[in-house]
């Protein structure tokens, strides 16, 4: 007797974005049941603006006119880009443990959309990463760190630094669906991310840089973020005397943005397509 393959039921829009908001809804839930996750995520990008600011503060020359060269007020937007790029490798992890503990494979058995897993998951640590911004801006306050453009800029500028976080996640996917492990997808995640996040103007001004290194510095995108974020929160008259202009930095940066999640979306659907057959 021969067996007739019932064909695939196709999945609408709606349908679609229903699965993804119930993925997303899952990956938090399981945040929050875990306590230690929550703690790790906030402690450490907390840990970073203190010790930095404390400890090499009182070094380090910015460059800014008076009014704006406190070096919490160059330091806060570039960790709060640096938080999104150190927070997307939550992406590769919990990617890899799903796929170890068989849980994509139940997915798979379900009548729901493909894209959900993906998506659900960038989306579910962006919401983790905005949680994280709210305490970092408490703290950053209480150091002293001000917005000097208004609160509209300031919020610009994080979302800014979100989307390009939410961006990376598609990166950090990428590379946790092709190496399978927990273990290999956090070695390997940070592989890309240190000389990115360490050789940028999130702590320093490129200027006090190598002239041979500079023209990398100044031009990957995480130095492009972390100075658009950095123009929508400083002194307007700091970007004038350090030659900034802000429309062109927003563009470089949505640039990026758009770029990187044109890039690597597409390669993590391959990746999972080839990781759950």
């Amino acid at each position: 007797m021969t067996t007739v393959a019932k064909p695939k039921r196709r999945v609408s829009l709606g349908d679609a974005i229903t699965h993804t908001a119930i993925i997303t809804g899952r990956n938090n839930m399981r945040v929050l049941r875990i306590p230690s996750l929550i703690l790790f995520s906030t402690v450490q990008p907390v840990m970073f603006l203190l010790l930095f600011n404390i400890v090499f503060g009182g070094a380090i020359t910015t460059g800014t006119p008076a009014g704006s060269d406190q070096y919490i007020n160059w330091l806060m937007p570039g960790i709060l880009v640096q938080t999104a790029v150190f927070g997307a490798t939550a992406t590769a992890l919990g990617l890899t443990e799903d796929l170890g503990a068989g849980v994509i494979d139940r997915f798979r058995s379900l009548p729901m959309a493909r894209s959900a897993v993906l998506t659900g998951r960038t989306i579910a640590d962006l919401v983790r990463n905005t949680f994280v911004y709210t305490l970092m801006l408490f703290v950053g306050l209480l150091m002293g760190w001000r917005f000097e453009q208004g609160v509209p800029k300031m919020l610009l500028g994080v979302a800014i630094a979100l989307l390009f976080g939410y961006a990376f996640s598609w990166v950090m996917a990428t590379i946790g669906l092709a190496v399978k492990t927990p273990e290999a997808a956090q070695s390997a995640g940070f592989l890309p991310i240190f000389p990115l996040v360490f050789v940028s103007s999130i702590f320093v001004p490129v200027a006090s840089m190598p002239d041979w290194l500079q023209g990398f510095a100044e031009n990957q995108p995480v130095s492009v973020v972390a100075n658009t974020v950095r123009s929508l929160m400083i002194p307007e008259e700091a970007l004038v005397f350090l030659g900034i202009d802000q429309g062109t930095l927003i563009l470089k940066s949505f640039a990026w943005i758009v770029a990187i999640i044109a890039v690597f979306a597409p390669l993590a659907v391959r990746q999972y397509k080839k990781a759950v057959g």
